[in-house]
């Protein structure tokens, strides 16, 4: 068999404007995800760590790490912290880069499940780093990519939720979304640029999306639309629009008059 794969390239074309992903099955039988890229194919695996690797025995690396800190800390229990070293962050960051890759894959063909399963490992990392790198400019090397990994994790959560008209959780995971990425930019004391954040924005504005639908208010339930205008009210008082927070207040207290099932 030849190793010249120029006829699979030729076969399937390269789009500069957009990714292309395609699930195949392979000739074990399993699926994989293959993206193609101007010079190739990157070809993953479905679960697990996406080149198919088992490091030290293990799923993963951060697993492999997690491990190794908990063995740690149960012999020092009077020592200093378990610290990762610094060719172990590198190795976790290619990690990283992988299921990137992966994660994009699945959002591409709205595999949202496993999009949600991949975003929500590398938030897993970057804590996990963010707790055991030895240095603050590793961790932020990580930690800078959580409010884009949480945007699409959101989505990933939300979109099948809008799918299924369950408006209510679909705003209740936008609003987590948009508050962990408020936690971040407190965190690193970047408060003044939330206007700047494009993660922010994106998930505010499709959250105003929702909302601007013409017929989510008649098709939800009490309780989703009192979620909704909690957060409003909160907005409206941040704001200091006060004759807006106090008509917001009427309608939740209208609303909760009459939930089903209340007297």
């Amino acid at each position: 068999m030849s190793d010249d794969i120029s006829p699979i390239l030729d076969s399937w074309h390269f789009d500069p404007g957009q990714p292309v992903v395609r699930i195949i099955r392979g000739d074990d039988g399993r699926e994989r995800v293959q993206m193609r890229l101007d010079l190739g194919i990157l070809q993953m695996e479905m679960a697990g760590r996406p080149d198919g690797q088992r490091p030290f025995g293990c799923e993963s690396l951060l697993e492999y790490y997690r491990r190794e800190q908990e063995t740690y800390e149960a012999a020092h229990l009077d020592s200093a912290p378990f610290q990762l070293e610094h060719d172990a962050c590198a190795q976790l960051w290619r990690e990283r880069i992988q299921y990137y890759h992966r994660y994009l894959a699945f959002w591409i063909l709205e595999l949202y499940d496993l999009c949600a399963r991949d975003t929500r490992r590398n938030l897993d990392l970057f804590e996990f780093v963010r707790n055991h790198a030895p240095e603050d400019h590793i961790k932020f090397h990580f930690d800078q990519w959580r409010p884009y990994v949480t945007m699409i994790h959101t989505r990933a959560l939300a979109t099948p939720m809008l799918e299924a008209n369950r408006l209510g959780g679909a705003l209740q995971t936008i609003d987590a979304g948009i508050d962990r990425i408020h936690e971040f930019l407190d965190e690193y004391d970047l408060t003044d640029k939330q206007e700047g954040c494009q993660e922010l924005q994106n998930l505010e504005r499709w959250r105003e999306e929702i909302l601007a639908g013409s017929n989510w208010e008649q098709e939800s339930e009490p309780t989703t639309r009192i979620e909704v205008l909690r957060r409003q009210l909160r907005d409206a008082v941040q704001n200091e629009a006060f004759e807006e927070a106090a008509s917001l207040r009427d309608e939740i207290r209208r609303l909760s008059e009459h939930r089903p099932g209340d007297s």
